[in-house]
């Protein structure tokens, strides 16, 4: 890791369960990542706000709830009105196959669905962070 880099790790909207966000969590944390679980039944502007006070790197939603192509645009459209359109932006959980590309081209960087490897989260952010980091003029 070319330094540390910092991870909001959001549940958005009403979904009520939130173990695999702190699997997420715990797991980035024990990678070496500064990780921040804004906790559940978090709006769109609370999410967003927590990015930009937290200077994160990158962001993680956890979603389960089938609500995600009404929560991610929002969502990015809040990054961009604020000036973070530079975060990493990630969408794990409950995803439909056919989600993933409608995702990719609203600014999502990955999706992870059920059974993902947990290693393979840690080593991918690890990855794009470094390579953003790398890209990033000083």
């Amino acid at each position: 890791m070319k330094r540390t880099y910092r991870v909001v790790v959001a549940k958005p909207g009403l979904d009520g369960h939130d173990r695999g966000a702190k699997v997420i969590a715990r797991t980035l944390r024990d990678a070496g990542f500064e990780v921040v679980y804004t906790g559940l039944h978090q709006t769109p502007e609370q999410i967003v706000e927590a990015v930009v006070q937290e200077d994160a790197d990158a962001l993680g939603l956890s979603l389960l709830s089938g609500a995600h192509l009404v929560l991610v645009p929002r969502i990015v459209e809040l990054l961009r009105a604020g000036g973070r359109e530079d975060v990493v932006l990630v969408v794990g959980g409950i995803i439909p196959d056919a989600d993933a590309a409608p995702l990719a081209a609203m600014g999502v960087a990955r999706v992870f669905t059920p059974g993902a490897s947990l290693h393979e989260i840690g080593v991918w952010l690890e990855e794009t962070l470094d390579n953003a980091h790398l890209a990033t003029p000083s």
